[in-house]
């Protein structure tokens, strides 16, 4: 029977004898060889009994080893369940509570600590460290590295991936074989990828980033990788010349700007630069451009949906927009209340539907109900507007509106200004409780290393191009801006911040 993504990412495996994944210290693995690693990891779940449909947790550092878990789930029929590193026992109690796995992969050193999570859910517990090395890898050292692949279709869950929870009950998407496919065959095409590319991967392989867009787009499309365990500044630098494509969060980019050794010579054999997963400030892509002499490619996507729009391969990337919709996937900006689709240039709900939308929320029906319109149509939770030709500009998130005196604003508007002026780094704009207004307006900044910020002339600014409702009634300067370990602001932290002790004002410092 066929395994959609086994056969299209793994199986093809067989016939590449040369380097597929690349470690930073140069040790190479081929392809004959990983997959052999997926076989063997794949006779060890089905030691411990996974079959097809089970979940299977993991919480380890990223290695070839943790990779081959993956590829090794696939090839079972199982449910790849892939973890934070960060999270903490009682937040990987939640998650292996509610998704109940087969089985809890984790490092060694945390053993003892997640023991009690494992035994109280049931799962089996197993280890594997950020050198390959474990109860899992003995286990597999003692497996066959022929391996018959599960029969799936389509339609068979390939993929739980949790969302944040930064705004109640963190949610597991269901992602089918299908999903993942569509997606990886859609990016690689869009994005040219070759057997003649190598992959300079940084990212972590717990998000759809980095697992999904990076991996198995470099699968499908024949590449190779230079597999580092995140992002050294020092590493990537020393790599550069050896890579085609570095896909990255917008940190990895304003990093290596910092950097002097990073030049246009460095980037000599590099075609593409992809960044995604927080928003690029156009000041970013602009600099990029100037140093190094490539426009960095931004696309949209999401953990329910996986990627949605990208700016052109050919053609105008443009600073500020994530581009057309893929090939295959429609996007509309619609009226919230209603699902009726804006014109261009009006402000709306993001909603999206195509072979790359979720199958819904696990064990929860009734959000999943929802969150789909009846025509079909995922409620991203993103505001966004198209231009007259096609080209996505995200506004924000819809949880992120403020409604003040009973008008709307849209925080990134105030946010862009801000990022204009003098000595600032980058701000986020909030809604916190307001007794008059509902919410206050709140401009969070972060100042340029070494500059002073003058909260008063920025405000004087704001004053005069802003409709006085927009106005923020305050502006705090902080030293950094909370992030999640894929960058994006977690505005959530900061209300909870500023709504405590709220009160207007244009301080200097806070």
């Amino acid at each position: 029977m066929p395994n959609p993504l086994y056969d299209r990412l793994f199986a093809p495996l067989a016939d590449r004898p040369g380097a597929l994944i690349a470690l930073a210290d140069d040790t190479a693995i081929s392809g004959v060889e990983f997959l052999s690693m997926i076989h063997r990891a794949a006779g060890a779940l089905r030691a411990q009994g996974v079959r097809a449909g089970d979940r299977v947790a993991m919480q380890v550092a990223k290695t070839p080893e943790a990779l081959a878990v993956y590829g090794a789930t696939v090839a079972a029929g199982a449910v790849f369940l892939p973890l934070n590193t960060a999270y903490t026992a009682a937040e990987v109690d939640y998650f292996v509570g509610d998704a109940a796995p087969l089985l809890l992969l984790v490092d060694p050193a945390r053993a003892e600590a997640l023991a009690p999570v494992a035994a109280a859910h049931g799962a089996r517990l197993l280890t594997l460290d950020a050198e390959g090395r474990g109860t899992f890898r003995e286990l597999c050292d003692a497996q066959s590295d022929a391996f018959v692949a599960e029969g799936r279709s389509d339609d068979d869950l390939a993929a739980l991936l949790y969302t944040s929870g930064t705004t109640g009950r963190s949610k597991g998407a269901m992602l089918s074989h299908g999903n993942l496919l569509s997606n990886a065959e859609a990016l690689a095409r869009e994005w040219r990828f070759t057997r003649d590319d190598v992959l300079l991967h940084a990212l972590p392989i717990f998000h759809t980033h980095g697992l999904f867009v990076a991996t198995n787009v470099a699968l499908i499309g024949g590449a190779s990788m230079r597999f580092l365990p995140g992002f050294d500044l020092d590493a990537i630098l020393r790599l550069l010349p050896q890579a085609t494509v570095l896909m990255g969060v917008p940190t990895f980019y304003t990093r290596l700007l910092d950097a002097p050794r990073f030049d246009r010579a460095l980037c000599e054999r590099m075609r593409l630069f992809v960044s995604g997963s927080a928003p690029l400030l156009a000041e970013t892509h602009a600099a990029f451009e100037t140093r190094t002499g490539h426009r960095i490619l931004e696309r949209y996507g999401m953990t329910e949906t996986n990627m949605n729009t990208s700016n052109p391969y050919d053609g105008d990337r443009r600073a500020g927009t994530v581009g057309p919709p893929l090939p295959g996937v429609e996007v509309i900006v619609a009226d919230p209340a209603t699902g009726a689709p804006l014109p261009a240039g009006e402000t709306g709900s993001v909603e999206v539907r195509g072979p790359n939308v979720f199958k819904g929320y696990w064990r929860m029906p009734d959000k999943t109900r929802e969150e789909f319109r009846d025509s079909g149509f995922f409620i991203t939770g993103d505001l966004g507007c198209f231009s007259d030709d096609g080209y996505l500009t995200l506004i924000g998130r819809q949880k992120d509106l403020i409604i003040t005196g009973g008008f709307n604003v849209y925080p990134k508007e105030v946010e862009l200004l801000l990022d204009e002026q003098p000595g600032v780094l980058e701000s986020a704009v909030i809604g916190v409780p307001h007794p008059d207004f509902g919410e206050a307006v709140v401009a969070v900044l972060v100042a340029q290393p070494g500059v002073a910020l003058d909260p008063v002339a920025i405000d004087t600014v704001l004053r005069e191009k802003l409709a006085r409702y927009k106005q923020p009634k305050s502006l705090e300067i902080v030293a950094e801006l909370p992030r999640n370990t894929m960058g994006k602001v977690q505005k959530n932290l900061l209300r909870d911040r500023f709504a405590a002790n709220f009160a207007p004002s244009v301080p200097t410092n806070s």
